[in-house]
């Protein structure tokens, strides 16, 4: 049961909290919400078929009417990546700076749901207000350009959610985060401090993404063919010092897989790229020029395998694969679950005779998040009478409390929540009020939310077991068998090899519809259940496995 009241504010993480990804918090006072962040997550091992998973709304959409609008901190898929599917749902404005807003704008354009939307840009430095609420954009640094915190000025004080950021003192952007604000908002008292937590078992600072330009350049001119640079997409000042790289050598630029060409093209008509069109070539023309005339910078740095990198790897690329001479760099960190998938797709390249260049072997990447030094620079500028850690995994969360409490913060006053929990908020207290209706919607193709634990459940079985059908025609007049019963089996056993086990199997469905046949049982369902039962039973016995028996009883 979840307790109200008007005069104080209510903060609820639909998202975020525990996981990685999917990140999502609504901030409520009085008639009025607004959402922070829309993301998406990418499906475990666990979640067979599943495609994307996005944060459960049923608590705003019971709320519609007081829902003033979404606010965007910046522009990666865990921040904006379920705005599509959440936009059918509740029909509200959608801020955020010019760029992040260009990546959400290519995404309703996918859905055919850019025209039905209201999309406001909004400038670092600059506010909205609603009658009770007012949300500033703060200037940070991360991993992808334009990057803000969120100030929400309440009646009963100033909200700060800091969104994912480091501290770089040089940016490839040159935009410098706003230090002077966040120590003027530390001046006015921060009620409630939620802060990015995803770094804070790294001790000292994130490295400047400068460095990574400096390095990506001197291992440029030890190549004698191509390179091939696979990055994250969304990562543009990345991919900016690619580029930099490369003209310093001379060499021409192609973009390789769909969300490294779409985002590409969306940074530099916007201005957050610069790359001259006289040196981006196509895909089909790279073998016009010579190799170390050359950059390719592509998708697939987690190995995934319908990426260009892996498909180029295993020379399923229709239009690349791998040359003698070609130094390919692998700049990004693995994301936690998919280092073996990257390091068999090293071990591939390497076969096929490129250089492979890592994160292992060289500085090519820097993380976009705050480590332990960077944390404790923003909670001494804020100075917070609460605080709630998010953006992590339980265990980040945890070691975010610690950190607060080593810098003299009470730990009565820290906040580990939960996704649906909610945080009450007056001036001077801060309690846990409830839960709302939380949780993850599964996408599976066009299905949205019709795969849930039940499926998943059989898909998993399916994946360990198999399936067993069993099929058998049957006269409903002289109730005699007129054919089968036949087995089909698919990722149960190999049948040439299984021979015998499929004959005892058969004769063994076949004793069990005789019995039902002698004793007069004319109810289908009985029949198959005692098909499955006496089938299930001597599948277990005989193999150690309970493949998913379906029986099919046709009347004729």
């Amino acid at each position: 049961m979840v307790t109200k009241n008007k005069s104080k504010v209510r903060v609820i993480p639909l998202g975020g909290l525990g996981e990685i990804g999917k990140n999502i918090t609504a901030i409520e006072y009085g008639d009025e919400i607004i959402v922070i962040d829309c993301g998406l997550a990418f499906p475990d091992t666990e979640m067979y078929g599943i495609d994307l998973v996005i944060p459960d709304i049923t608590y705003l959409v019971n709320n519609k009417s007081k829902v003033k609008g979404l606010f965007l901190t910046h522009g990666h898929e865990d921040h904006i990546g379920g705005i599509p599917y959440i936009l059918r749902q509740l029909n509200m404005p959608v801020y955020g700076t010019k760029l992040t807003l260009g990546l959400v704008k290519s995404k309703l354009e996918e859905h055919n749901m850019l025209s039905d939307c209201t999309l406001i840009e909004v400038k670092a430095g600059e506010s909205v207000k609603t009658d009770n609420l007012k949300i500033e954009f703060i200037r940070t640094c991360h991993s992808i350009s334009d990057s803000c915190a969120l100030a929400i000025q309440t009646p009963q004080g100033v909200i700060v959610h800091t969104g994912d950021f480091k501290v770089d003192y040089t940016p490839i952007d040159g935009e410098v985060i706003d230090l002077q604000h966040f120590a003027k908002l530390g001046k006015q008292k921060v009620l409630l401090l939620m802060a990015d937590s995803t770094n804070v078992e790294r001790p000292g600072y994130t490295v400047s993404e400068k460095i990574i330009g400096e390095n990506l350049t001197r291992i440029f001119g030890k190549a004698k063919g191509r390179v091939i640079v696979a990055s994250f997409a969304s990562n543009i000042n990345r991919m900016q010092q690619i580029v930099n790289s490369s003209l310093h050598y001379g060499r021409k630029v192609a973009f390789s897989g769909r969300s490294m060409e779409k985002i590409s093209d969306i940074a530099m008509e916007l201005g957050y790229m610069h790359l001259d069109k006289n040196n981006i070539i196509s895909v089909d023309d790279i073998d016009k020029y010579p190799p170390e005339k050359v950059t390719i910078i592509t998708t697939g740095s987690q190995g995934e395998p319908m990426a260009a990198l892996s498909r180029i790897a295993y020379s399923t690329h229709k239009k690349i694969s791998v040359q003698k001479d070609d130094l390919i760099i692998i700049s990004a960190s693995p994301i936690p679950g998919n280092e073996k998938l990257i390091a068999r797709l090293i071990d591939e390249l390497f076969k096929k005779g490129a250089e492979v260049v890592y994160n292992a072997l060289e500085e090519v990447h820097v993380s976009g998040h705050a480590c332990q030094e960077e944390l404790k620079l923003m909670h001494s500028l804020l100075k917070p009478k609460f605080f709630m850690p998010v953006h992590g995994e339980y265990r980040h969360l945890k070691r975010h409390k610690l950190l607060a409490e080593s810098l003299g913060m009470d730990s009565q006053n820290i906040f580990i929540m939960e996704t649906g929990d909610v945080l009450e908020l007056s001036r001077n207290s801060a309690k846990m009020a409830g839960r709302v209706t939380s949780g993850s919607i599964m996408i599976d193709g066009l299905g949205i939310g019709d795969v849930g634990n039940i499926v998943l459940r059989d898909r998993k079985h399916l994946s360990q077991d198999g399936i067993l059908t069993v099929v058998v025609t049957i006269d409903k007049e002289s109730f005699t068998v007129l054919s089968g019963p036949d087995i089909i089996t698919r990722g149960f056993v190999y049948v040439k090899e299984s021979g015998d086990l499929l004959k005892e199997a058969t004769e063994l469905v076949k004793e069990e519809i005789d019995k039902c046949m002698d004793k007069r049982i004319t109810e289908w369902m009985v029949i198959k259940s005692n098909i499955k039962c006496s089938l299930g039973e001597f599948l277990y016995n005989k193999t150690r496995r309970r493949p998913i028996i379906l029986p099919i009883i046709m009347e004729i």
